[in-house]
């Protein structure tokens, strides 16, 4: 599973980043600094799915591998 940012989308609301902050880092600005393609770490599927939807603006997104 990966996870990844639309960066034009990201209005830095930070919701992602309050379910798990290590997920979803913030860059300087307080904007998502996911990246594209972020790798999962095994066991943390749940969180990320969460991280995910609780954007507001649906500025990220899960692949599924």
């Amino acid at each position: 599973m990966k996870i990844s940012v639309e960066k034009d989308r990201c209005e830095g609301h930070g919701q992602c980043h309050i379910v798990d902050p290590d997920l979803f880092p913030l860059d300087e600005d307080g904007y998502s600094n996911v990246g594209q393609g972020r790798k999962v770490p095994v066991g943390e599927e749940n969180q990320a799915s969460i991280g995910v939807s609780a954007c507001p603006v649906a500025a990220l997104s899960i692949d599924v591998d």
